[in-house]
């Protein structure tokens, strides 16, 4: 492995990390690609790859100047693990709640958890809906992020139970998305969120363009949402 294709490209972030953090990554690496001999965590092994669809992409949250590394987050459908461990790992201070509907995932999280010594950080096996519902999830994050591939109107019910008011719903989305915004205006506004700002940019050293949309929490969310298990993604709120 040649961490200094990682250092390169924290350098763009303006992230410097200590051995210890290097380490934690590393091991993170290696964990995962381990564990993708005998489950389907990612179809990206090779190190190089790794770091920038995955850690470096992960970490692109800092282009957003509302986060600052405080607070807690969700990572909603965090599958691997991104972005909420690379964030964990950078921002130690920072609260993780890792979601995932796969018990096999969340298996091999919390050995990750365990492995590289994280505190503050837990990973949570049920279906967003689900989780959205429950009063010690609903409404009571600072920041909910999710890099799951859904339309933002679906995301956008998945995501926004969990933040509180003033705080931030951010899905890392890829490419141009004009028109997924424009005809995901009503479920946003139905969710009590409102987009704040679209922050594009490119992983360094790569042709992958990402954005990310900050949707601001504006007010308390009805109770009837998010409705039942499967329902955001069947009837969109379109």
């Amino acid at each position: 492995m040649d961490i200094t294709v990682f250092e390169k490209g924290l350098v763009n972030w303006k992230i410097e990390l200590s051995s210890k953090q290097m380490e934690q990554f590393l091991l993170y690496y290696e964990k995962m690609v381990e564990k993708n001999k005998v489950m389907n965590l990612t179809a990206i092994t090779g190190f190089e790859e790794v770091v920038y669809k995955h850690f470096l992409d992960s970490l692109s949250l800092i282009q957003a100047s509302i986060f600052l590394g405080k607070g807690n987050l969700i990572d909603v459908g965090t599958g691997a693990g991104f972005p909420g461990i690379p964030l964990k790992i950078v921002f130690p201070d920072l609260e993780v709640v890792l979601l995932d509907s796969l018990n096999k995932r969340i298996g091999f999280l919390n050995e990750v958890i365990s492995g590289l010594g994280l505190k503050g950080i837990s990973a949570v096996h049920s279906r967003a809906e689900d989780a959205g519902r429950k009063p010690e999830y609903r409404e009571k994050f600072d920041f909910c992020v999710s890099r799951a591939v859904a339309h933002l109107s679906i995301l956008a019910e998945y995501g926004l139970p969990f933040v509180k008011q003033g705080g931030y719903f951010i899905p890392y989305k890829s490419g141009n998305i004009e028109e997924e915004i424009k005809e995901s205006e009503y479920a946003i506004k139905t969710l009590s969120g409102k987009i704040e700002e679209k922050i594009s940019f490119s992983i360094p050293n790569t042709d992958i363009e990402r954005t990310l949309v900050l949707v601001k929490k504006a007010a308390p969310i009805q109770k009837k949402y998010p409705r039942k298990a499967g329902t955001p993604q069947k009837e969109p709120l379109i």
